[in-house]
């Protein structure tokens, strides 16, 4: 027979060790399974920092025209602030405050991770429940830039139907080129792919995101002419080790 006292310090150890198990008892730090990603993306993030070390910080910061952007990069909560409207994503919902009589003509929950999105390339597409193909080189200036397309299991996301191609110089590996569908309002595949140019980047804590970023114009093959309207800044950029309050992603 096991002793009364036995009995009860294998009840507190036991308790002890649920405690301080991954059972959601007490706030964890989000443990991330890497896909099996193609080896042209592994090297192109390794060129940008690497997933160790961008995995390592767990809020994000930057900035477009008066927008300020915050994101908590392991649950994607999102709070952006301007002065005519703030946008946050909970965990759960989007939700939408206006400030003042300046229409927002956008979906909150299609802009919410926006530029979110384009901001933290190449590194989201290292995402869950994504599958890479070869795509098509892009050809520029004489250069021809290898392409990775990255498609969506139909559990992933509101638009699992976007697809998108990543373009990378051939020598250095470093991220140029984007192009992507928009299916969220259509909820149709799509072949009308916009192409971005991502013009300059900029090291932060050895992680390289982007300065700014130009939408360009095709021709019948797809690839780029010329650059389209003024260039996205981004700007006050700025990675943390720590996550920010649950309130702070509230209404």
């Amino acid at each position: 027979m096991v002793p009364k006292w036995l009995f009860v310090l294998l009840i507190i150890f036991f308790w002890l060790s649920c405690k301080n198990s991954d059972n959601g008892l007490l706030p964890t730090t989000k443990k991330h399974t890497r896909p099996s990603i193609s080896k042209d993306l592994s090297k192109v993030i390794n060129t940008h920092g690497g997933m160790h070390l961008w995995h390592t910080f767990s809020t994000v910061r930057f900035s477009v025209d008066d927008e300020k952007h915050v994101v908590d990069l392991h649950s994607r909560k999102t709070r952006i602030t301007s002065k005519d409207f703030t946008i946050g994503f909970n965990g759960k919902k989007v939700w939408f405050q206006q400030k003042s009589a300046s229409s927002f003509t956008s979906d909150p929950n299609f802009y919410y991770n926006l530029y979110f999105y384009f901001f933290a390339m190449p590194f989201v597409l290292a995402d869950e429940g994504i599958t890479y193909t070869e795509a098509k080189p892009l050809e520029y200036n004489g250069i021809s830039f290898p392409g990775i397309k990255i498609s969506y299991n139909q559990d992933v996301g509101a638009s699992p139907d976007d697809n998108y191609f990543l373009y990378f110089h051939p020598e250095t590996k470093q991220m140029e080129w984007l192009g992507y569908s928009v299916t969220y309002f259509s909820k149709k595949v799509s072949n009308n792919f916009n192409l971005i140019k991502y013009d300059t980047w900029q090291e932060e804590k050895g992680i390289l995101l982007p300065k700014s970023i130009s939408w360009f114009t095709k021709d019948s093959l797809g690839n780029p002419v010329s650059a389209k309207g003024n260039p996205v800044l981004f700007s006050t950029i700025s990675l943390q080790e720590n996550s920010l309050s649950d309130i702070f992603y509230e209404e």
